[in-house]
């Protein structure tokens, strides 16, 4: 097999976003697009914002299909009123030095809370891997509240008991109930 052969045969991958008007069928013409194309997901995140649905897939292909699949994608975006952008990527390595842990903080709704957190994890190295946050009203009294669910992974130098305080510390200074514990596979 000669080396050019080769190389169009190797994966590839592509980060897709899309927005636009919450409507039945988004989810479908997008993926039949990428399955058409000989595109396969590797990682998806699917939510409404809003009135709008927002996408977010992790895309491998040989060259040759991602080089049609971008091609079809601003075809869709033109036709569809679909915001779609695209960027060529690798799959993220797996890292032996981080240990993955899930943060939940739950409090009255107020602004700033997410700055607040992650500059918290920030400041300490620690890689933010997933957010995701919604508001509710609470159940008795109907006051708007705000959840954050995370994913932080925590670098193996850091003393896991010594984060937790400062992490409490932190989160009763601003009056947020809040968890931080090992994800569990």
């Amino acid at each position: 097999m000669c080396f050019r052969h080769r190389q169009t045969e190797l994966k590839q991958h592509i980060a897709v976003s899309a927005i636009g008007s919450d409507r039945t069928g988004m989810v479908h013409e997008l993926t039949r697009v990428i399955s058409d194309c000989g595109g396969s997901i590797s990682e998806s995140r699917m939510a409404t914002l809003g009135s709008e649905f927002a996408m977010l897939l992790l895309v491998a292909g040989n060259w040759h299909s991602l080089a049609k699949l971008e091609t079809e994608l601003k075809k869709l975006a033109e036709t569809s009123g679909l915001s779609i952008h695209l960027r060529r990527t690798e799959p993220r390595a797996a890292r032996g030095d981080m240990l993955p842990y899930s943060v939940d903080v739950v409090c009255l709704d107020q602004s700033g809370i997410v700055a607040g957190l992650s500059g918290f994890f920030s400041s300490r190295g620690i890689d933010i891997a997933e957010v995701s946050t919604r508001t509710y009203p609470a159940a008795h009294t109907g006051a708007q509240m705000f959840a954050v669910q995370m994913i932080v992974n925590v670098p193996s130098r850091i003393h896991v008991a010594h984060l937790r305080e400062e992490f409490m510390d932190f989160c009763d200074s601003l009056n947020l109930d809040a968890i931080l514990e090992p994800v569990k596979s």
